[in-house]
């Protein structure tokens, strides 16, 4: 029989919460959504496999990778309202593509603050391998994958089993606690030789995005590629677009692009003409390779753009004038994006709306 779970000391359940309910290591997986054999696992394992686990997740991306942070920085907590009952929402941070063995040598200082802090989720990716390991916040384990087979064989070498009836953190009443709740007899032993400052999420979080040089991004654009596809759709840009600019960059970095875009254009977009324009030609190069792709797969990749482009529908005005579209682009599609202009134009942009005449007629 499987061994109770022990969780990491930023979990901690209720004792009067649903106490017929056992926690036990398992995983299960689904097939997603939209996704020729792909699967997202979830799994849960006792604490001191963790960084095991991690640490064998990266061997599958043995040439690089990128890192995903999640935390509550310091101004986010500040923002709370006074006596709001809201969960402030978790701010998500990605490296770029880095070698692997580089970014296990940044985080390994780190890893056992990351697994013990109950405000604290992190996680590895390869988005042209079709692979995503993340823990969160709730110490949770979630994979995203295109070989079932490979990952099932994981879990087992962890001496995690599948589960029929995975109970979550989740399903029962729990609180979430910092670090620097504990009194220090309290801390895991892995945990004792830090101070008070070495254990502050806002503190060790922030010095692990300077060194790996990490950005904030958006959580509302969620798609999975398979390998597969992103195969398909770098064939068709490197045909087609073979000089162009963004020849070169990953299609998934291209979609999340557009949709920051979008987002920054509906607060305020505070760049310049140029700018502006480069964030539509994303978009021209999204629509190329929809109108040249497969229909399965320009289905695929026409809904995940859907939200941002309806956004971005929204947002414009002045929608009888255009902006002149590059030339170079053959789309059969009337680009919706290079008509109107966006109602929340920032200094820059307005001042070379005024120089180019676009308020003159």
């Amino acid at each position: 029989m499987t061994k109770r779970l022990k969780f990491p000391a930023g979990i901690r359940r209720w004792k009067d919460s649903n106490i017929n309910v056992l926690q036990r290591e398992g995983f299960e997986y689904s097939l997603l959504e939209d996704c020729d054999n792909a699967y997202r696992f979830t799994a849960i394992a006792t604490v001191e496999k963790i960084e095991s686990i991690f640490n064998h997740f990266s061997s599958f991306l043995p040439d690089e990778s990128f890192f995903i942070l999640e935390y509550y920085p310091e101004e986010t907590l500040l923002s709370r309202p006074s006596g709001s009952d809201k969960r402030p929402i978790p701010s998500v941070f990605y490296s770029p593509y880095f070698p692997t063995n580089i970014i296990l040598r940044n985080v390994a200082p780190y890893i056992s603050r990351m697994i013990h802090d109950g405000f604290v989720g992190f996680g590895m990716a390869n988005n042209r391998k079709g692979l995503e390991f993340f823990y969160s916040e709730e110490k949770v384990l979630t994979f995203f994958t295109d070989n079932h087979l490979r990952l099932s064989n994981f879990f087992h070498q962890h001496e995690i089993p599948h589960s029929n009836n995975l109970v979550l953190p989740a399903d029962y009443g729990h609180d979430h606690l910092s670090l620097l709740g504990f009194p220090q007899e309290l801390l895991p032993k892995s945990l004792l030789p830090f101070d008070d400052n070495e254990l502050d999420a806002t503190v060790f979080c922030r010095e692990l995005i300077e060194q790996l040089d990490m950005y904030q991004v958006e959580e509302g654009l969620s798609f999975f590629l398979t390998r597969k596809e992103q195969g398909q759709i770098e064939e068709l840009i490197k045909s087609k677009l073979p000089n162009h600019e963004l020849s070169e960059v990953e299609f998934g970095g291209l979609l999340l692009d557009w949709s920051d875009f979008v987002t920054e254009c509906e607060h305020t977009f505070d760049g310049d003409l140029w700018e502006y324009k480069q964030g539509l030609i994303v978009r021209d190069t999204i629509q190329l390779v929809i109108e040249i792709a497969p229909k399965l797969l320009a289905d695929k990749i026409t809904s995940i753009v859907a939200e941002p482009d309806n956004t971005f529908r929204k947002i414009l005005i002045d929608r009888r004038k255009r902006l002149d579209p590059p030339t170079e682009m053959k789309l059969s599609q009337n680009r919706f994006w290079y008509h109107g202009m966006v109602q929340k134009q920032g200094s820059d942009l307005r001042r070379d709306l005024i120089r180019h005449g676009w308020f003159s007629h």
